[in-house]
């Protein structure tokens, strides 16, 4: 599928299917030799040795998938083990990816980002659909570009009330993070969302969200590059 999209290299995130089963994802990179990083989903009291494990099969960061998680399910961000989680994540160069609901994403942003880990937040941080681009975990998203420390995900328009809002919300991720903060993802394989969907439509998407080629350049190769820990010089044999 990559190479059918020339695409040299990608990520792949942990399903929350599985829980803090990263088997079959570790499994995964073992065979990509080089050209696969991944996500992962632990507990917050995973050893640093064992991340550190992961890292060396191609783990690049932790996913926090909160989505339509009730409160008393999330996790407490604030907690000793949650900190020593996103303090270790930072040390080893690893990002947090967090997916929730945009409303409640201006409670969490600042909760993991003044441990200073990197965050990577999914499907454009998933505004609310009537506020769209005032959305308080919208806003706190564009402030948050001024970090340093934190990156978007555009991916899964449909998840996001469809293209037209997400058309609307890239302009205002671009001009805040520019390009250097802006990654592409495909969301394959499309869970509960397959119908009609294919790679390279996704990839079209990308073309009308951020028309300009250079900036398109800029987040599907420095910025990941960089971001997951790629090698400088990328080739498929990798």
């Amino acid at each position: 599928m990559l190479d059918a999209n020339a695409v040299t290299h990608g990520l792949l995130t942990a399903p929350s299917f599985l829980g803090t089963d990263n088997s079959y994802l570790l499994a995964g990179l073992d065979t990509a030799k080089g050209r696969l990083r991944g996500t992962v989903i632990v507990d917050p009291r995973t050893s640093r040795a064992e991340l550190e494990e992961m890292a060396v099969r191609g783990a690049t960061g932790v996913r926090l998938n909160l989505f339509r998680k009730p409160e008393r399910d999330v996790p407490d961000l604030t907690s000793s083990a949650c900190r020593a989680l996103f303090g270790a994540c930072a040390e080893l160069g690893w990002h947090v990816e967090i997916y929730d609901e945009g409303p409640r994403l201006a409670r969490w942003l600042p909760q993991i980002m003044e441990t200073g880990v990197r965050v990577v937040v999914d499907h454009f941080g998933s505004p609310d659909p009537v506020a769209q681009v005032d959305c308080p975990g919208f806003r706190a998203v564009l402030s948050g570009f001024a970090s340093g420390k934190l990156w978007v995900k555009l991916s899964a328009p449909y998840r996001v009330g469809g293209a037209t809002l997400a058309a609307r919300y890239a302009p205002h991720l671009l001009a805040e993070g520019g390009a250097q903060r802006l990654v592409w993802g495909s969301d394959w394989p499309w869970t509960q969302n397959e119908a009609g969907q294919s790679y390279g439509r996704c990839l079209e998407w990308l073309e009308e969200w951020i028309p300009d080629p250079a900036a398109r350049e800029t987040l599907l190769g420095e910025t990941p590059l960089e971001l997951f820990g790629f090698p400088p010089r990328l080739t498929i044999n990798d």
